[in-house]
């Protein structure tokens, strides 16, 4: 299997950074299909603790080629930031591969985040506030700003030209800000261009010539199924596709390549921003399984925040297996359960007194009530076992359970945030 697609199945936040570092140790590139720095991957390893937002888990790798490809929200400045951070901690420089087609994420996008949470009030989205709807309505509306035209001058003074039109009757007449002027955003743009030009260049060619060389290709998504634009928990949704069919496109590769899809599932449920969340809890519940999750507690990699918590939702997984087609699951923080007695599973959703195992429309999903079934906890710690059957019997139970319910052969079971804390089954 030369090219893997590692992806979400949940709303995010399940480990796939991990999962990329791990198996980026005996790959020759990993790519960044889409989104921006609006998210962000933790991981450990011999190197430390690092959460990268723009550059693919795979950069602790020297020999492997990490590549931004076309369908990335690309924020030069973010992205510059993250290598000089990694260099200053004693990582190699990672080898670098910028698509001359990704678009630029460019100052107003930011601007344009913020001012729409602040108008919507009551109603905001949860934004991270990272530009990322705005950059990718103009993406759709043909107003963007590709990684090649900053080379360009003459077409970026078009381009933007066109662009700030209607920003600025937007910031005049809607959000009452002040209005964009043309020049300094220009020289800026130049500016970042010069700063990354040794990086540029065809990353769909580069790809297609290592598929021809028999390489070994991760493509590493970001976010979950749930939060895809067209199948997630619409409009708490992000704005590009979080789905391994999407790899294809915001890659450059062709779909036939993509043969393994590793879907990424947490042994609970957690989640960031807004939105129906079916078998949420609260309070100190809450507060402990957040406490006890994670790397470092359950709290936003991008944002801080701290997420919301609630067991594991076998209907909203299943579905987010489904939507993904994954062909194998790695389940992580199972250790995160080792403090209780009992465990709940989210087994069905009851929606106007009938129960349901299929993911609803988000129309519905806000009238959903969980049903839950309860096993047994296992009550220790589990981060030193490397074989399933090593197992305390409880714990293999629940991830048996897990595995029946949402229909996809789990294949690793993360027990710990180091590279090597995980089973292989």
């Amino acid at each position: 299997m030369l090219v893997t697609a590692i992806v979400g199945a949940n709303w995010g936040d399940e480990g796939k950074g991990r999962l990329v570092d791990l198996l980026a140790v005996t790959s020759d590139v990993v790519v960044r299909y889409q989104g921006g720095n609006n998210a962000g991957h933790t991981i450990n390893n011999q190197f430390g603790r690092f959460v990268l937002h723009l550059l693919p888990s795979g950069v602790f790798n020297p020999d492997a080629t990490e590549v931004i490809g076309p369908g990335v929200a690309l924020n030069i400045k973010a992205l510059l930031e993250e290598v000089d951070g990694l260099v200053n901690a004693g990582v190699p420089r990672p080898n670098l591969l910028i698509s001359d087609r990704a678009q630029i994420m460019l100052p107003y996008h930011l601007l344009f985040d913020a001012y729409e949470e602040e108008r919507r009030g009551k109603g905001a989205f949860g934004s991270t506030k990272s530009g990322i709807a705005p950059f990718y309505a103009d993406k759709a509306a043909k107003i963007g700003v590709q990684v090649a035209d900053l080379y360009n001058e003459a077409r970026l003074r078009s381009q933007l030209s066109e662009a700030i039109v209607l920003k600025n009757a937007l910031l005049e007449h809607v959000y009452h800000k002040p209005l964009i002027e043309l020049e300094p955003l220009i020289a800026e743009l130049i500016d970042q261009g010069r700063s990354i030009e040794e990086y540029v260049n065809d990353s769909t060619a580069f790809l297609h010539e290592q598929l021809r060389l028999g390489k070994k290709i991760l493509l590493e998504g970001q976010l979950g199924a749930l939060r895809d634009p067209d199948h997630g928990i619409f409009p708490m949704t992000t704005s590009s596709s979080t789905l391994a069919g999407y790899a294809s496109v915001g890659a450059g590769i062709p779909p036939q390549e993509i043969t393994r899809i590793i879907a990424v599932v947490k042994a609970y449920s957690s989640c960031v921003g807004a939105g129906p969340f079916v078998d949420e809890i609260f309070g100190g519940e809450a507060q402990t399984l957040r406490d006890h999750g994670g790397d470092n507690g359950e709290y936003g990699a991008t944002t801080g925040r701290p997420r919301r918590m609630g067991w594991f939702d076998a209907v909203a997984t299943r579905y987010g297996c489904r939507v993904q087609g994954a062909t194998e699951v790695a389940l992580t923080v199972l250790d995160a359960l080792g403090y209780l007695k009992e465990i709940p599973i989210c087994v069905g959703y009851e929606i106007d007194g009938s129960v349901t195992t299929d993911f609803p429309v988000s129309a519905r999903l806000s009238q959903a009530k969980p049903v839950l079934e309860t096993m047994p906890g296992w009550g220790c710690q589990i981060s030193h076992i490397r074989e399933f059957n090593q197992l305390p019997e409880p714990a293999q139970k629940y991830v048996l359970r897990v595995e029946e319910l949402i229909g996809v052969p789990i294949t690793m079971v993360s027990v710990g945030p180091q590279r090597d804390e995980i089973i292989m089954r």
